[in-house]
């Protein structure tokens, strides 16, 4: 049984492999509850009590499918967030119903529901946004461009002439600085 250990933001925490949450599954299979089969494992009773509580509500291939990041579609976000929001549902009997493998999820789409409504749950683009598509300049602003750049030019070759003379260097040898 392996268990593997991330650090984010200040805390850790472990994860599990397969073959932890399989033999969970064999003792709740047997009628141990989570006390006991997180004695038997030799694991912590909270992780074990997840486990339990998924087992419980969506049976042991979902449990054991934990960690594969199961993606939903907003509709089953939304009618998952609403039975146990606005119709009383408790968060297991949404899970066996809409097929959703871990409470964490569940919890934090009915927070997003509670405070944004359906739209709430709606998928976020990924990534930066697009740049706005500029409208094509006009005669007069690229002419003040090209005036502002060779404003720029004749100030930096002002420059360079005065720090060869303040240098001492010859000035014309026909080239550009």
């Amino acid at each position: 049984m392996k268990s593997k250990i991330l650090e984010m933001g200040g805390f850790s925490m472990t994860i599990y492999d397969r073959s932890a949450r399989e033999r969970a599954c064999d003792l709740f299979d047997r009628g141990l509850g989570r006390d006991a089969a997180a004695g038997v494992l030799g694991l912590p009773v909270e992780a074990v009590r997840k486990w339990h509580q998924t087992f419980r509500a969506v049976g042991r291939d979902a449990l054991l499918d934990m960690g594969s990041h199961a993606r939903y579609d907003f509709e089953t976000k939304v009618a998952a967030a609403s039975a146990v929001v606005d119709g009383g549902m408790a968060k297991p009997e949404a899970m066996r119903r809409f097929g959703i493998a871990s409470i964490s999820p569940l919890k934090a789409w009915c927070r997003l529901y509670r405070e944004g409504g359906a739209e709430a749950l709606r998928p976020k683009p990924k990534g930066r946004p697009r740049k706005a598509p500029c409208a094509p300049a006009t005669r007069e602003e690229e002419l003040e461009r090209e005036v502002r750049r060779l404003e720029a030019q004749v100030a930096y070759l002002k420059k360079s002439i005065a720090l060869k003379a303040e240098l001492g260097l010859p000035l014309g040898s026909g080239r550009r600085p």
